[in-house]
């Protein structure tokens, strides 16, 4: 069987890296999509996380889709639920300062949805959930932590990295851990062997 081309519609390196690590080669496509807008149209609907999450991923699926429609088109999008409340990521560092605090001590939800097109149509999806509960860390631990990461806290959404120094935050960690980092790997890899892009 001849393997199809694979795209990642996303720029995250550590999903990236989460695919090549395990057998899988995509080409990585970022989808220039207006994130934002659709949260906004999705939330004045009193939309669902989950339906958010999901409607992030085939949007950036269906963009890189359209221009390359014989490849498989892995589309993937993360959001935080904290007390029904969607968190988006922060945009400086006294943002993350905030949004630590607010998480401090208390449990939320990673959904981290994935959507393939294939033939510029979706033919798989699936949504990963991991819930965290932060502990109640002091604030001189928060200064160093922030000091000690910086900028790099503005790339995720929770202002962690579970791969690295992130579990330093938390009491517990229940779910996927994979959604954790961003994409639901198994799921993902499951359906890739069902079309040769990865090895059964």
């Amino acid at each position: 069987m001849t393997k199809p081309d694979f795209i990642l519609a996303s720029g995250s390196a550590v999903r990236a890296q989460l695919l090549r690590t395990n057998g899988a080669a995509p080409l990585v496509v970022p989808a220039r999509v207006d994130e934002a807008a659709l949260k906004d149209a999705m939330l004045s609907e009193q939309a669902a996380p989950r339906d958010i999450a999901d409607a992030l991923a085939e949007m950036k699926a269906r963009r890189v889709a359209m221009k390359h429609p014989e490849a498989l088109v892995l589309g993937a999008d993360q959001v935080l639920v904290h007390n029904k409340t969607l968190i988006d990521k922060p945009t400086t560092l006294d943002e993350a300062r905030a949004q630590l605090k607010t998480l401090r001590g208390s449990a939320h939800e990673l959904l981290s949805a994935a959507v393939i097109y294939e033939g510029a149509r979706p033919v798989w999806r699936h949504i990963g959930r991991a819930q965290l509960i932060m502990r109640d860390f002091s604030d001189s631990f928060l200064d160093a932590y922030i000091a000690r990461h910086g900028n790099g806290l503005l790339a995720t959404v929770g202002c962690y990295k579970l791969e690295e120094d992130g579990p330093t935050l938390f009491s517990r960690v229940q779910g996927d851990y994979f959604s954790v980092l961003g994409l639901p790997l198994l799921e993902v890899l499951q359906f890739l062997r069902t079309r040769g892009v990865v090895a059964t």
